[in-house]
């Protein structure tokens, strides 16, 4: 099993950055991608940027581009999320989670098998 704690959630003005973290545990060598999703109030979970743990291939939804980078830590099992010139439109409940499967891209959630609790972003205008 992969434990997955996010961390860097706040409240924060619109134009402002946070960065978000997700520190894994656990058998980490079966991870083959981290991924990152949010979810705002009423709307389904959407995919937002992904990356593959070995050769650091990034992947992002189109509307985060160029807005949000994901990195990561080797040495500390950890991948971040550096959100910026945030808008209320980025207001969500944001996820990390993994996936063994050895592709590219933007899979959605259900091929991820494990998640985090979540941190809470809000951006006030």
């Amino acid at each position: 099993q992969v434990q997955l704690v996010e961390s860097g959630g706040d409240s924060v003005q619109a134009g402002g950055s946070r960065r978000l973290s997700c520190a894994a545990s656990g058998y980490t060598s079966s991870v083959y991608a981290m991924g990152w999703f949010r979810q705002a109030p009423g709307k389904e979970r959407e995919r937002v940027a992904r990356m593959l743990v070995g050769d650091g291939n990034t992947y992002y939804a189109d509307s985060v581009k160029g807005q949000f980078t994901i990195s990561q830590d080797n040495a500390k099992n950890t991948v971040y999320l550096q959100m910026n010139s945030l808008t209320p439109e980025d207001t969500a409940m944001y996820y990390c989670a993994t996936s063994r499967l050895r592709i590219g891209g933007l899979p959605p959630a259900s091929l991820y098998n494990y998640w985090g609790q979540g941190t809470q972003v809000t951006v006030s205008s």
